[in-house]
């Protein structure tokens, strides 16, 4: 019988998972070489033939899809790897080896289009280096049309499942934590990464930064999933079992507690009252909103309805659906939607035409969707739309310049008057206002609050802009610092402008889902916070316990201090966290 083995990683979703193990290679898509004999050669061609068949109609499908959506320049990528799934040069070179090797239709595929790739990659053209990515594309949807799955499916196995992967994206975390799996161990991955925050949706412990996890632990290993502590046991001991397993059951009961104060109002003991709202990213969470007391959604991640149908690219009826429901359920309480935050690590390679040697400065959140109107057009005729059903307030992403405010309005003016034209009903009127998370915005601050109708503080990307530490690294995790000096200046600046202007403040980072940290930004001045639902009870406590003035007293004297360190220190010391 294998010893226990405890790992000890960061735990990024709270609670206690126990299960069975099954372990995914995600980076590759699992593919054993399998001999054949002679008479199964024209048989295993012929599957080949047919999976062959299936992908190109899969990626034609794809491709229409993107073209009517995102228009014909992106459509036509599919249409290259279309061309390529008809391709005699390359069918023909599968089926050879197939034939000359005796092997099964996978083992093939892999090698030949590794092989293929290799030789691209050696060239000197980048265009030549990007057909070699094309070839990778086009060998996972013919891998995948031979495994007869679009992806990993977990649905009918019994028991609970914890996943052990080397790494996993949100919508691979969204189609497993759907599927009924209780836990998840992986590799890599950060506390504010987005594979994270779907684990906090879903209401599923995860610990990441467990390098070589995917060695250790075999299928059905007995192990346990500890997202509060950060530890992972491999073949825990009966002892140890039971003491989780009560742990699982004390959780449970407090949770059920939680819902019981949701009629208590978040007010500090010196009487100062703080809105409360929720993060919401998958619809699952909508109904703990309402159960924990949230008055509102103070964040609506849109990009999430693009994760959870990928590949597919929701239309303009997905959008309308779903920020309707948001508005309805919450009504009369304001809805804060987030148009696509999509570029860095969160898009589809074809969806943004070309590779960027860094994505997280690049091409991502209002400057994508400006760049690309045809993303950018269909949410918005939802999101007009749906506008009609409740209290609508429109948030862009990654502002950097009053520009691109300026850009933002121009163009909702054209699509109100596209949508005027064909008369389809909708709001003009709604809330504007812009994401506080890059330097420069902090420091026109004072300009863009005289654009726009509100701000929203998004902590995570402050930290990593201010901090250049990347948030999903493991190796620098240490540094990624709430409490950094700079960090409580920037937030009061914003919160001074903010006041000057008379337009609400808000954190919807994760910050303001920390108690400790939460009643920070409470004595700083924030009167405003959205975080995941299910943290509402807890962080509510905590501000019903403080008192304001004095933790506002407190942090004034934190001013002068020079490191995160010595502010954790001073308001541990005077008992202000």
């Amino acid at each position: 019988m294998a010893s226990m083995q405890v790992l000890q990683g960061l735990g990024v979703s709270e609670g206690v998972a126990i299960g069975r193990a099954i372990c995914l290679e995600t980076r590759n898509q699992e593919v054993y070489r399998f001999p054949l004999l002679d008479d199964q050669l024209e048989a295993e061609i012929d599957r080949f033939r047919s999976a062959a068949q299936e992908a190109q109609e899969e990626v034609q499908r794809l491709g229409r899809r993107v073209g009517h959506e995102l228009g014909d320049e992106l459509g036509g990528i599919f249409e290259a790897h279309s061309l390529m799934l008809s391709d005699p040069s390359l069918l023909g070179a599968i089926e050879r080896r197939i034939q000359d090797e005796k092997v099964n239709a996978e083992w093939a595929v892999l090698e030949t289009t590794a092989d293929l790739r290799n030789r691209f990659a050696s060239l000197d053209e980048e265009h030549f280096r990007e057909r070699g990515e094309d070839l990778q594309d086009v060998g996972r949807h013919l891998l995948r049309a031979l495994q007869g799955i679009s992806h990993h499916d977990l649905s009918e196995i019994e028991g609970d499942v914890i996943v052990i992967a080397d790494d996993l994206t949100p919508s691979d975390a969204v189609r497993l934590g759907r599927q009924g799996v209780v836990g998840f161990a992986i590799e890599v991955g950060g506390q504010t990464s987005h594979t994270a925050i779907i684990a906090h949706s879903l209401d599923i412990p995860l610990v990441a930064g467990l390098p070589g996890i995917t060695r250790l632990a075999a299928q059905d290993d007995p192990v346990i999933v500890d997202g509060t502590t950060g530890s992972v046991i491999l073949h825990p001991t009966a002892d140890i079992l039971e003491r989780d397993r009560l742990r699982q059951t004390a959780q449970k009961a407090s949770q059920r507690a939680w819902a019981d104060s949701r009629e208590l109002e978040a007010v500090t003991r010196d009487g100062v009252s703080i809105q409360l709202m929720a993060n919401i990213d998958l619809s699952e969470e909508l109904e703990d909103a309402l159960r924990y007391g949230a008055q509102g959604v103070g964040l609506y991640r849109s990009e999430f309805l693009y994760i959870e149908q990928s590949p597919e690219v929701p239309d303009e009826e997905d959008h309308y659906e779903v920020y309707r429901r948001l508005l309805e359920k919450m009504a009369p309480s304001p809805v804060v939607i987030r148009t696509y935050d999509l570029g860095g690590r969160k898009l589809a390679r074809e969806v943004m035409e070309s590779r960027e040697e860094n994505p997280v400065l690049g091409l991502r959140g209002i400057r994508l969707t400006l760049a690309r109107p045809r993303i950018f057009r269909t949410q918005l005729r939802g999101l007009l739309r749906a506008g009609r059903h409740g209290e609508l307030w429109v948030l862009l992403p990654l502002v950097s310049t009053v520009d691109e405010v300026r850009s933002f309005r121009a163009f909702v003016a054209t699509v109100m008057e596209e949508l005027r034209s064909e008369g389809i009903p909708f709001n003009p009127q709604f809330q504007l206002g812009v994401m506080i998370e890059v330097p420069s915005a902090v420091m026109v601050a004072d300009h863009l609050a005289r654009e726009v109708d509100f701000f929203a503080i998004g902590t995570n990307d402050l930290i990593q802009y201010s901090l250049a530490v990347d948030r999903n690294n493991e190796h620098v995790a240490d540094l990624y610092r709430p409490l950094h000096p700079a960090l409580l200046r920037m937030i009061r600046r914003v919160i001074d402008e903010a006041e000057k202007a008379q337009i609400p403040v808000s954190v919807c980072g994760e910050m303001a889902a920390d108690p400790r940290l939460a009643s920070v930004l409470v004595g700083l001045g924030i009167r405003r916070l959205s975080l995941s639902p299910r943290r509402l009870p807890l962080v509510k406590e905590k501000i019903r316990a403080m008192d304001c003035s004095e933790l506002a007293r407190h942090l004034d004297l934190c001013s002068d201090l020079v490191s995160a360190s010595d502010i954790e220190r001073y308001l541990d010391r005077c008992g202000a966290l």
